[in-house]
C-alpha cells in the first residue's frame, strides 16, 4: 500500500506539473498536441505503473527512486529537469505565438515513432530487473546481456534518447526539438559516469563490456 501511495503521488505530481508548464504558457487549454503529448506519455506509464506494481514491485520501487549518490549524476538531473522546463514552456509559447508551425505528418510520425520507442522501454524494463532510476549496484545483482543489452550496453538510454526526441516534434515545436537536442550529450556525461560504477561495483560487468563493445550506438559508440 504505501509503494501505491507513493507511486500515485508521483504519478500525479508529474502530471499537474507537465499540465502547467505546456497549458500556462500556451494560455489555452485548447493545446491538441498538448493534450496529444499527455496521452501518449501518462496513459502507458499508468498501465506500465500497475504492471510493475503487481508483478515486480521491486522494480517499481527502483524506478521510482530518485535519490543520487554520485556527484555527476545529481548534475545530470538538474540539467535534465533544466531541458525539459524550457522545452515545454518554449512548447507552449509556440502554440500561443505561431512561432513556427510543424506540418501535420511531422507530428503524425513522431507520435508513431514515440509509441514503437515506449513498446520498446516496456520491452527493456521487463528484460533488467535492476533497472533502477538512480545509479547504484544492489545485492547479488548480475549483469544482463540478453535482449537489446546484447547489441548495446544501454538499451534503455537509446530509447529514451529517441522518445525525449519525438516529444517536441509531437508539440509542434522545432525551437522546443533544439532545446532538447543537448540530451545526448546529458546522456553521454550520465553513461561514462554509470560505467566508472558498474566497473567497479558489478561483478562481471568488465567482462560485459568487452563482449558488447558499444554503449548506445551500435557500430557507432
Amino acid at each position: 500500500m504505501k509503494l501505491f501511495v507513493e507511486a500515485v503521488i508521483k504519478y500525479l505530481v508529474g502530471l499537474i506539473i507537465v499540465v502547467l508548464l505546456l497549458f500556462i504558457p500556451a494560455g489555452t487549454i485548447y493545446f491538441y498536441n498538448g493534450w496529444l503529448f499527455i496521452w501518449l506519455l501518462f496513459f502507458p506509464m499508468f498501465i506500465v505503473g500497475i504492471v510493475m506494481l503487481i508483478k515486480d514491485p521491486h522494480l517499481l520501487k527502483s524506478r521510482l527512486d530518485v535519490r543520487e549518490k554520485e556527484t555527476v549524476q545529481k548534475e545530470v538531473i538538474v540539467y535534465s529537469g533544466i531541458m525539459f522546463i524550457l522545452g515545454f514552456l518554449v512548447a507552449g509559447l509556440n502554440y500561443r505565438f505561431k512561432w513556427i508551425v510543424l506540418p501535420n505528418i511531422v507530428i503524425i510520425i513522431s507520435t508513431i515513432v514515440f509509441i514503437i520507442s515506449y513498446i520498446l522501454y516496456g520491452v527493456v524494463l521487463k528484460t533488467n530487473t535492476y533497472l533502477s532510476r538512480s545509479i547504484k549496484v544492489v545485492d547479488n545483482q548480475k549483469v544482463i546481456d540478453n535482449g537489446l543489452y546484447g547489441v548495446v550496453r544501454h538499451p534503455m538510454y537509446m530509447i529514451t534518447i529517441i522518445l525525449f526526441l519525438t516529444i517536441p516534434l509531437i508539440l509542434g515545436s522545432i525551437i522546443s526539438f533544439g532545446i532538447f537536442l543537448i540530451y545526448p550529450f546529458i546522456i553521454v556525461k550520465r553513461i561514462k559516469n554509470e560505467e566508472i560504477v558498474l566497473e567497479r561495483e558489478l561483478k562481471g560487468y568488465k567482462e560485459y563490456e568487452k563482449k558488447v563493445r558499444y554503449r548506445l550506438i551500435p557500430f557507432i559508440w
